[in-house]
């Protein structure tokens, strides 16, 4: 649906659009710290749980979830600084996608979940985790 309107209408309406893409933002950047956080406390909770050694294994149910879940989050990000590119250079030529949030249609220029997991900042903490985790498993099971 176009509707051409002015120069000035179209400026109104980027500098709108782009204060909620970076309210967007901003919350997706929120929730990938709160995620790390809540990681290393449901770690570090269920490595206190007194029992057998092989109980420590439940502690890798949380890092594989929340690994996952951060890299989702990160990746919606990506969408989202896609579509804040698109309209800095589009929308003062266009009214196309006048006020449309979806940055799904980004999806393809931006890597699989599967890809930011291991990319560097992801697999540095979670990777740490992984490894921390595996020797302290090691450790209790030879113990």
């Amino acid at each position: 649906m176009k509707m051409d309107l002015d120069h000035d209408t179209l400026k109104e309406f980027m500098l709108e659009e782009v204060r909620i893409v970076q309210s967007i933002i901003k919350r997706m950047a929120s929730n990938s710290f709160l995620i790390k956080g809540w990681t290393v406390t449901l770690i570090v909770a269920t490595l206190l749980l007194k029992g057998e050694a092989t109980q420590v294994f439940i502690a890798y149910l949380p890092l594989v979830v929340f690994w996952i879940l951060d890299a989702y989050f990160l990746r919606q990000e990506r969408m989202y600084r896609k579509l804040y590119e698109w309209i800095v250079e589009n929308r003062l030529q266009t009214d196309e996608h006048l006020f449309d949030m979806n940055a799904h249609r980004f999806q393809d220029q931006v890597p699989s979940v599967c890809d930011v997991m291991f990319t560097i900042t992801l697999g540095l903490f979670y990777g740490s985790l992984l490894l921390l985790l595996s020797i302290y498993t090691v450790a209790l099971l030879v113990n």
